[in-house]
């Protein structure tokens, strides 16, 4: 073999690899050779199917693999979705029902009225979205608001029960009636349910009412407070 053609060939060789490396790097798992003739095909992931939870490894490998899900119906008028966000070791989680509409636009969960208020609270308690984590039992926000069906909880769950296991916090905080009948797999009312003191996974788990329903119902503002006082004391927070 001649000096030029063995150069010619461990160039094509090289650039061979190169993109090889490159498609491992995108996802491509495999690349079937065709006839000679013919061009050669590569399918890439699909965006519909997010990775497993239980084959994500971190908070930002769960998000990632979610890009782009379409696993319900909600996915068709959704603008981002809203997975979560705060301190991925947090010693409290707060989780609550589903995005509005400030939420779906900015892929932020709380951050309307309702947030600001939430804010407020945990300044409160001597904490801050950078000390706790916070998400929602559904990632999309349903139409209207409404409250979210069957399919999309059964799409959904999962997500937020690896979200958990893998911040693993001493406390859980659910915000309203959805997220605390989610969690605790009960149809009491909330107002049964606050106040007192329960268990998810083996990790406490303390049920108040949601920020909406203060900014509606002043008098929540008093049991509220009571509740997160007894979220402070298990946290030693003076």
């Amino acid at each position: 073999m001649s000096d030029k053609l063995y150069h010619e060939c461990h160039e094509v060789i090289s650039q061979g690899r190169a993109i090889l490396e490159d498609l491992q790097q995108w996802g491509f798992e495999s690349v079937i050779p065709l006839a000679v003739t013919e061009p050669v095909v590569v399918t890439p992931p699909s965006p519909q199917e997010p990775s497993s939870p239980a084959q994500s490894g971190t908070l930002a490998d769960m998000e990632t693999g979610l890009a782009g899900c379409c696993l319900c119906p909600l996915s068709k008028q959704r603008q981002n979705i809203v997975f979560g966000a705060g301190n991925p070791h947090a010693r409290v989680v707060l989780v609550g029902e589903a995005p509005g509409r400030d939420e779906d636009e900015q892929g932020i969960p709380f951050v309307g009225e309702a947030g600001q208020l939430l804010e407020k609270i945990l300044l409160a308690m001597h904490l801050s979205r950078e000390d706790v984590y916070i998400c929602n039992v559904i990632k999309c926000r349903p139409p209207g608001n409404r409250d979210p069906q069957g399919d999309e909880i059964a799409a959904c769950e999962p997500f937020l029960k690896q979200q958990l296991a893998l911040i693993q916090p001493e406390i859980i905080i659910t915000l309203g009636r959805f997220a605390a009948q989610t969690l605790l797999q009960t149809t009491a009312p909330i107002g049964k349910l606050r106040g007192r003191w329960h268990e998810y996974q083996g990790i406490p788990l303390m049920p108040t009412f949601h920020p909406a329903y203060l900014l509606r119902n002043q008098a929540g503002k008093r049991p509220v407070w009571e509740d997160m006082q007894q979220v402070m004391a298990r946290l030693n927070i003076n």
